[in-house]
C-alpha cells in the first residue's frame, strides 16, 4: 500500500520509517501530481507556518483537501493536526479546515517543556503505549463527529473524523507503530470500500 507523507518540512524521516516498518510503501509528496494512486497521506509535524507556506506555494493545499474530501485518509501529527483543524489560536489560521476540531498552538509551551508519557488508546493498542510531546497543541473543542480516541490528563490527544486522524502527539519519536498501523487500516478499508471504524 502506497501512503504518502508530505515532505516539505518537519519530520518527514521519521514518519517515512514509521510507515515502512508498518508495512507500507511511503512516498515523499512534495507536488499535487505525487499525490495520485495514495491509498493515504500523512501530514507530519513541524513548523506549522512554515509547513502551510510551503503547502500554498505549491498547491498542495487544495489539491490535499480535494483529495480529503473525495475520501482519501489523512492522518497528521501535532502541526499536522493545526492545519487540519477547523480553527486554531495562538498563530496564522490553519489551511486544510478539515476536522471538527479546534486547537490552541504550542499549549505545552516551549521546546523545553516538552516530555514523553504512556497514554492509553483501546481502539489502537490493548497496552499503553508511549508518545512525545512536542511543543504540542491542545484540542480545545471537538464537533458532534469527532471521536476521542485518546486522552492525557483529560484533554484529547487523539482524535479521528471518518478517515481524518489526528494527534496532538509523536508516535514517530519514540518508535511506537501502533498509530501508524491503524492509519494503514484505515487507508485499506477506504480501499476495500468499507465505512471507516469509528465513523
Amino acid at each position: 500500500m502506497r501512503v504518502g507523507v508530505v515532505a516539505l518540512q518537519g519530520d518527514v524521516a521519521e514518519h517515512v520509517e514509521a510507515l515502512r516498518q508498518a508495512g507500507a510503501e511511503p512516498v515523499l509528496v512534495r507536488t499535487p501530481q505525487a499525490l495520485e494512486g495514495l491509498a493515504g497521506l500523512v501530514v507530519p509535524g513541524g513548523e506549522s507556518t512554515t509547513i502551510g507556506t510551503l503547502l500554498a506555494r505549491c498547491g498542495l493545499d487544495a489539491a490535499i483537501r480535494r483529495r480529503a474530501e473525495e475520501g482519501m485518509p489523512l492522518f497528521g501529527t501535532c502541526a499536522g493536526l493545526i492545519l487540519m483543524a477547523r480553527s486554531a489560536s495562538g498563530g496564522e489560521p490553519p489551511l486544510l479546515r478539515l476536522m471538527d476540531v479546534t486547537v490552541e498552538r504550542n499549549a505545552y509551551g516551549r521546546q523545553r517543556e516538552s516530555f514523553e508519557v504512556e497514554i492509553s488508546c483501546p481502539v489502537v493498542d490493548p497496552n499503553p503505549f508511549r508518545v512525545a510531546f512536542i511543543r504540542a497543541p491542545v484540542v480545545t473543542w471537538v464537533g458532534e463527529g469527532v471521536h476521542v480516541l485518546a486522552r492525557h490528563e483529560g484533554l484529547p490527544v487523539l482524535v479521528q473524523q471518518g478517515r481524518l486522524l489526528g494527534a496532538t502527539f509523536h508516535p514517530e519519536i519514540t518508535g511506537y507503530l501502533g498509530v501508524h498501523r491503524y492509519f494503514l487500516e484505515l487507508s485499506a478499508q477506504r480501499a476495500r470500500g468499507t465505512p471507516p471504524s469509528r465513523g
